[in-house]
């Protein structure tokens, strides 16, 4: 008589009934001090003293470095031997070598994006850009200065306006270079918003983004890399006048 063989021990719940797992102990410092340094925070030049940000923030040693060493390859964070890390200070050369890559990379990736998008990426245009210009009202009709929270979702909305320009282009590579580029801008934009969005703008920005929207949908692509390059030489201007006056 075979002898009955013994069952192994179930573990199928074990393996479906696992929940998502969230973001790790260092990928959450990384947000967090990325934020601070985004938001102004964490000044331009200010030590980034591990036992202060682990005072700060709650974390170990361990994921704080690795998120600083994230940021300083996102030129976020500058780190000087026998010194440590720093938040990069803002530097002239640096916005307007930023700006001028910004316009060689997402003309690029727009006149693509023109060439190849359908239906859902006008749409997407068109909705992003409603929402970035229904919260840029909220922002200058506030009856008090904006709040750091104000201004932080009009760059989420500024962002996602920017990102649906260029998502048809195809290629991964000129979206990654893109989105690398728009994040070492932004840590000049926002700090100049919050100081200058008390006093009277010397720009219609919602005009030149409604401009650009209306040239790219109508698929002249002359146009829009024409008129999405000036927009970036206006931000790139007012942002230098920024850091003069910070400086």
């Amino acid at each position: 008589m075979i002898p009955k063989r013994k069952s192994l021990p179930r573990n199928d719940r074990v393996v479906t009934d696992v929940p998502a797992q969230g973001p790790t102990v260092a990928e959450t410092a990384y947000r967090r001090i990325r934020n601070d340094i985004m938001a102004g925070e964490l000044k331009p030049g200010l030590p980034l003293r591990l036992q202060l940000l682990r005072q700060r923030y709650g974390f170990s040693f361990s994921p704080i470095r690795e998120a600083l060493n994230r940021l300083q390859t996102e030129r976020l964070v500058a780190s000087i031997a026998l010194r440590g890390f720093s938040v990069a200070p803002f530097s002239r050369e640096e916005i307007v070598d930023t700006m001028d890559t910004r316009i060689l990379i997402e003309c690029e990736a727009l006149r693509r994006s023109i060439a190849n998008g359908k239906q859902e990426w006008e749409e997407a245009i068109v909705a992003t850009f409603h929402a970035l210009s229904w919260h840029a009202k909220s922002v200058v009709q506030a009856k008090h200065a904006p709040t750091s929270e104000l201004i932080e979702g009009l760059e989420i909305r500024h962002r996602n306006f920017h990102n649906a320009l260029i998502t048809a282009c195809g290629s991964p590579r000129l979206l990654d270079f893109a989105n690398q580029l728009y994040a070492q801008s932004e840590r000049y934009r926002r700090p100049s918003l919050l100081d200058g969005a008390s006093g009277k703008p010397s720009r219609n920005v919602t005009a030149e983004h409604k401009n650009i929207m209306d040239a790219t949908l109508n698929r002249d692509s002359k146009k829009a890399c024409a008129l999405l390059k000036d927009h970036y030489r206006r931000t790139a201007a007012s942002i230098d006048r920024f850091i003069e006056n910070f400086g």
